[in-house]
């Protein structure tokens, strides 16, 4: 995503973190979330031998301020969105067909310090974070053209302390890419991503990989699709309705043991990540750099989370 690592750095530099086993449980804590799942709300579940450490499943009608923080500002990200994050638009509550409850974060065509529009951003920095593991989560996401651009991604936990792309950052989806909508595809066109390294040569670059998928059927349908990553010592993997398709090959997979040179793959996803979840409006991911080219929103679209789990062996 490359969003918005001013505001993250502030962000973590204020919240305290406890002592920990290792996994971003402070030392003692029974790793066994305590939160009741719903009936849908069982994913791929403890398999391969996984077990279940954290989760949350947004079914209390509040936002738990011991795992998130929400993001405020109107920085563009370092990708010229066009939204001002603010709290009131990430909010906890029922999705209306489903009756599911869920994170809601939901975008707004309004006037607000300068911004044409507004959403929501969160992340579990300094609250929680982990290394390897199988991370899953639930979403049913808006219709996305023209201008939406919702995402599913986690920031190295040592972002704070080596900057950005140093942390590494994991992107499991993103959607609303202008090649998507330039192919009138874009409920199906989505990606995954890594990116890492650090800035060099002139023009600056630094390393990353992006795989972009037409799924078979769309994920912008009004229903909830699973999206999981599946993270170890040789490599990254993600899927999209494991649960549904096990057989499935993964829309994007990458490994992450070349440590040939200081910028190798190798060097970056061996430590903690956090979680981020955002729904950002234009941008360069997008195409759509002013407010007249979004056609997304008459009113407000919402992003819902229905659960979001972390497994470890």
């Amino acid at each position: 995503m490359l969003w918005g690592f001013l505001t993250l750095a502030w962000i973590l530099s204020c919240q305290p973190v406890s002592p920990d086993n290792g996994d971003g449980r402070p030392s003692g804590e029974d790793p066994a979330p305590t939160e009741k799942p719903a009936a849908s709300e069982t994913g791929t579940g403890e398999t391969d031998g996984y077990r279940l450490v954290w989760a949350d499943y947004f079914n209390d009608g509040a936002l738990d301020p011991s795992k998130w923080t929400i993001e405020v500002n109107g920085d563009g990200g370092g990708n010229a969105e066009l939204q001002y994050y603010r709290a009131e638009n990430v909010s906890v509550g029922k999705e209306p067909s489903s009756g599911s409850g869920c994170l809601i974060l939901t975008a707004r065509k309004e006037s607000y310090l300068g911004k044409s529009f507004t959403s929501g951003r969160l992340n579990s920095g300094g609250k929680y974070a982990f290394t390897y593991g199988k991370i899953e989560s639930r979403i049913l996401l808006p219709k996305t053209a023209n201008g939406l651009w919702p995402a599913f991604w986690m920031l190295g936990a040592n972002f704070g302390e080596v900057g950005w792309p140093r942390c590494g950052e994991i992107d499991i989806l993103e959607m609303g890419n202008s090649t998507g909508i330039k192919a009138g595809t874009q409920e199906k066109y989505f990606n995954g991503a890594c990116h890492w390294g650090y800035y060099q040569g002139n023009p600056a670059w630094y390393p990353s990989y992006a795989r972009s998928t037409t799924h078979a059927y769309s994920l912008q349908d009004g229903q909830f699709h699973l999206f999981t990553l599946v993270w170890d010592e040789q490599q990254v993997r993600m899927y999209v309705d494991w649960d549904q398709h096990p057989d499935a090959d993964p829309y994007y997979s990458m490994s992450i043991t070349d440590k040939s040179t200081d910028y190798a793959v190798g060097h970056y996803f061996h430590h903690d990540f956090f979680i981020v979840y955002d729904l950002a409006i234009g941008g360069y991911f997008t195409g759509i750099l002013q407010p007249s080219g979004i056609s997304a929103l008459e009113n407000e679209a919402s992003m819902y989370v229905d659960f979001v789990k972390v497994y470890q062996k």
